[in-house]
């Protein structure tokens, strides 16, 4: 299965506080009980604190992101300590060692690492918005525009969270093939194993990698390029039922010779349910794996949408 990846090849970055470790400004941690106990079964993590990395103490003054003029440093509340350009260049430094990884969780609203609405205040101390990105966060962002990425509070939303869970694995597949040596052929068949996940995500994206792959007057590697920038974008769309509906459809025509008209019914039924949100994904999927085991079809089997990731981590329960 695509999923099947040794625990230590799937390495994850993520921010330190979020895994127990007392970093945090207090000497305390933030343990997020999903990246722990469920998502940790599966990952090994590589942790960082960028603020002790740079040389604040624990504990220490807090910090947060002034902005003065057109400028945002990150610094304590009176202004003094400014850190910003340590954070940048520790920011640089990992991106530059860490594209080995294949997801990164950052600790929310940390003016160091939190991934977006960062709290941002004025010179008198006067909070300004909360459109701001962590300093360190944005360095690593920048230098891998595919990583997968997420932070600790947007990871309880369970549709973020799948989706989360399902880029790091399809990323990680795509650092294997590449790997291993990319060529046409290979490339060809990863695209067939995700037809099915990127038409649950994005349609028109669909139809736009099968144009790009056809194309013959571009160099290998400039369409690989193209096709996973193009594939992590459109993955980071979040599925709905009705796509979701729309996929299952498809899924189901590969059946249609050879289910009875109950048995047709029976999945029209689930598939509809799951549309009108009455049962959760899984109720039509283990229908189609079911038939799929009953009449086996190897393009099927081989499809990413049916398993993306370990079925112990009982994403699709939820929606």
């Amino acid at each position: 299965m695509i999923h099947q990846v040794n625990k230590k090849d799937l390495k994850i970055g993520i921010s330190a506080c979020l895994v127990g470790e007392k970093v945090r400004f207090d000497r305390s941690s933030k343990p997020s009980n999903f990246c722990i106990n469920d998502f940790g079964q599966h990952v090994t993590y590589q942790s960082f604190c960028p603020e002790v990395a740079i040389g604040l103490p624990i504990p220490r003054p807090t910090i947060r992101q002034i902005k003065q003029d057109d400028i945002i440093k990150v610094a304590r509340p009176d202004g003094t300590g400014d850190v910003t350009e340590a954070l940048k260049a520790y920011g640089k430094k990992v991106a530059s060692m860490t594209k080995h990884l294949s997801g990164y969780v950052f600790c929310a609203k940390s003016p160091s690492c939190g991934m977006e609405r960062v709290k941002i205040y004025n010179s008198e101390g006067n909070s300004l918005v909360s459109n701001g990105v962590g300093t360190f966060a944005k360095e690593i962002m920048e230098a891998n525009p595919l990583l997968p990425c997420e932070e600790n509070g947007r990871l309880n939303d369970p549709l973020i969270r799948e989706n989360f869970v399902a880029r790091v694995y399809a990323y990680k597949h795509w650092q294997n093939l590449n790997a291993s040596g990319l060529t046409k052929h290979k490339l060809t068949t990863f695209h067939s194993q995700y037809k099915y996940t990127v038409m649950s995500h994005d349609l028109v994206a669909y139809k736009n990698l099968g144009r790009l792959l056809a194309r013959s007057d571009m160099a290998l590697e400039d369409v690989a390029q193209q096709y996973i920038l193009g594939l992590m974008t459109a993955l980071k769309i979040i599925a709905t039922r009705k796509k979701h509906a729309n996929t299952l459809s498809h899924i189901q025509g590969y059946f249609s010779k050879h289910l009875g008209a109950n048995e047709r019914q029976e999945l029209c039924e689930q598939i509809n349910a799951y549309r009108q949100g009455l049962v959760p994904l899984m109720a039509p999927l283990t229908l189609i794996k079911h038939y799929l085991l009953q009449y086996p079809k190897a393009y099927l089997a081989q499809q990413s949408y049916l398993s993306p990731y370990p079925d112990r981590l009982r994403l699709r329960y939820a929606y």
